[in-house]
């Protein structure tokens, strides 16, 4: 049996192995299974140790060991080496590589509201766009290294701790940190990329009520949560008459780019695998 595993701390949230599972079914992957492990720091050199020896296929990584687990991989996808995160783990020719996922899934979904222009002068998506992000945990390096591919050079991100937004700095010179509370005067795209909303009625502590549809008709707030489905952050934003998302199409997106990394087949998604998540 090939097996297939995410890991992390806490684990018991996870709908990946929902998702992948039906993919196998799917695809006829018979001998294939996906499970999730809560691990801890200390697990994750015999993780690797057990994909070298073929007992374990692939892996997903999630929270709290996106980074931690890179001292222990030989290489690094390029989006991996730039972000400084990984969420998936394969053995290629003997050597066990470290790749980013999350990354190119959040683009796909910044591409289908923000389409790419058809004028070869200005072909990005978010060029000339500004950006606030709300945040600098795990994944919003992954967020930011998007957003850039996508022509954004004008993001700005607040984070509680201003020593996490610092280490984002070293990664991404060009980013503007700004004070905990405070926010752009101007803006397009707002990005709770923080785990507040998980919890009902938990609220993102900053001030949006001017940031109303006259402040801008196609203001988009986009919350990588997405269980539950409108975080008080989204409901909000729409009762503003703010464009929302959430973190949905993303997850399913990673996870897609994962399951053609360790199978070579790119899973469908459609209806009935979204549906999983409702």
């Amino acid at each position: 049996m090939k097996k297939y595993l995410v890991i992390g701390n806490p684990i018991g949230h996870s709908l990946s192995p929902l998702i992948h599972n039906h993919w196998m079914k799917k695809y006829q992957l018979v001998d294939s299974v996906y499970e999730k492990r809560k691990v801890e720091e200390k697990d994750l050199k015999n993780i690797i140790k057990e994909i070298k020896e073929d007992k374990i296929v692939g892996i997903n990584v999630t929270v709290p060991f996106k980074k931690l687990i890179i001292p222990f991989l030989d290489e690094l996808d390029f989006v991996a080496q730039e972000t400084q995160s990984v969420n998936t783990l394969f053995k290629t020719k003997n050597k066990i590589v470290g790749y980013n996922t999350d990354s190119a899934g959040f683009q796909d979904t910044i591409r289908e509201f923000y389409p790419q222009s058809n004028d070869s002068i200005r072909p990005l998506s978010l060029e000339g766009k500004r950006v606030f992000i709300i945040g600098a945990g795990g994944v919003t390096s992954s967020i930011i290294s998007a957003l850039k591919r996508e022509g954004a050079n004008n993001i700005a991100l607040s984070n509680r701790t201003k020593e996490k937004a610092n280490e984002l700095m070293k990664l991404f010179p060009k980013l503007q940190i700004l004070d905990w509370g405070e926010k752009p005067s101007s803006c397009n795209i707002v990005i709770n990329t923080t785990s507040v909303g998980l919890i009902k009625d938990e609220e993102v502590e900053i001030d949006f009520s001017d940031y109303n549809k006259n402040f801008h008709k196609k203001l988009l707030f986009y919350d990588l949560i997405y269980n539950p489905k409108e975080t008080v952050f989204l409901k909000k934003a729409r009762l503003r008459g703010n464009k929302t998302m959430n973190g949905k199409m993303m997850f399913l997106n990673q996870a897609k780019y994962a399951f053609k990394i360790w199978t070579n087949i790119v899973p469908e998604i459609d209806d009935e695998v979204i549906k999983l998540l409702d």
